[in-house]
């Protein structure tokens, strides 16, 4: 039997991660400046180096979402750096624009420690171990330079069973829709605390 990972965030924490993210944006969008943090009231959490990914929606439409895996920088640092690569760095979309700023609602996934040193990652040694809204995907296929990663909202959003989101995160990675199962493949899962603006 799958548990959710206990929360590593309360909720002034991610309150607080929400207004880094928010200011980073206005600030970024309107003097591409990156907005200093030594004013914020970080607790040592915030401080603690952790992954994160930042995903802005406009009107409920994908508008950019970029991360890191790797624990770098602290995790206000993470959500403050990512929420500018999801604005102006994700080639998929424009650069935000101020007339989008009002629009935008901004999700953080805040990562969770994994069995390896500075990673998120837990190696899945049967498909039974994958529990759909809990865990994220990552698959590290010897064709691709980077992988693939899904995160944990993934499913739900696009309503996928559990072999529908086996198929997605092996397109992400640029491989056959069976990949997963090769030997020149390696599944992890992965869990975040996943919050956003109202």
């Amino acid at each position: 039997m799958t548990t959710d990972p206990a929360p590593f965030l309360n909720d002034s924490e991610q309150s607080l991660l929400l207004k880094i993210a928010r200011d980073t944006l206005t600030t970024f969008v309107g003097s591409q400046r990156r907005l200093p943090l030594d004013t914020y009231p970080l607790t040592d959490e915030l401080q603690a180096c952790h992954g994160a990914f930042v995903t802005l929606r406009a009107s409920g439409t994908l508008r950019g979402c970029i991360g890191h895996t790797r624990n770098i920088e602290s995790l206000a640092e993470a959500v403050r750096d990512n929420t500018i690569n999801a604005a102006a760095r994700d080639p998929r979309f424009t650069p935000v624009t101020a007339d989008e700023l009002s629009a935008i609602r901004i999700e953080i996934s805040a990562l969770c420690p994994g069995t390896q040193p500075g990673l998120p990652f837990i190696p899945i040694h049967d498909i039974s171990e994958i529990s759909l809204g809990r865990d994220g995907l990552y698959l590290d296929h010897a064709g691709s330079k980077g992988g693939g990663l899904l995160l944990p909202q993934v499913p739900g959003e696009q309503g996928w069973d559990l072999p529908q989101f086996l198929e997605g995160i092996c397109r992400k990675a640029g491989a056959a829709p069976d990949a997963w199962k090769h030997d020149d493949c390696q599944l992890y899962r992965f869990s975040a605390q996943v919050f956003r603006e109202t």
